[in-house]
């Protein structure tokens, strides 16, 4: 079996048993291994109106793309995850974004993840880790999605400690 690394982009923006959204995040990036961005404050998306703290995780793995992510969902259901409204208020988030193996397609999962390059907070903390790694799609590396997207949303990125 082969050894890959994934990129996991971590949220929470609601209490849990490890206490507010900074702390489950730091619970789930200890559970997750691997090297770790530090943790930051982002603006909801979507419906909710909760503050999210987010980190990325690069983790190897000998797991396929799809135990990977039932890996992932396992943590999350262990954390008190509860399926609920989609970008609702939640305990954890755990989002597989990059693979080292590429492009992955199945019912329940697509790498990489469909808004990663949208997603400031994703690309800032992960320019960090892993400035040179490569969209598979584009091409493009990682701190140049970042300074893309940091031109297009034309204000100056802010991501707070």
């Amino acid at each position: 079996m082969r050894t890959s690394t994934y990129v996991v982009a971590v949220g929470s923006n609601r209490r849990g048993r490890h206490g507010g959204p900074r702390a489950e995040v730091a619970a789930a990036l200890d559970r997750l291994g691997g090297l770790a961005s530090r943790i930051v404050a982002s603006a909801p998306i979507g419906p909710s109106t909760r503050t999210f703290a987010n980190a990325v995780a690069l983790v190897r793995t000998d797991r396929e793309p799809e135990a990977m992510l039932a890996w992932l969902k396992d943590i999350e259901r262990d954390f008190g995850r509860r399926r609920g409204r989609r970008w609702g208020e939640r305990v954890i988030d755990l989002d597989i974004v990059l693979w080292s193996g590429g492009m992955w397609a199945s019912p329940g999962l697509v790498v990489p993840h469909v808004a990663f390059r949208t997603r400031a907070f994703v690309l800032a903390l992960l320019a960090e880790l892993a400035p040179s790694w490569r969209d598979p799609v584009t091409g493009r590396r990682v701190r140049h999605l970042l300074a893309q997207e940091t031109r297009r949303r034309r204000l100056p990125l802010h991501v707070g400690p």
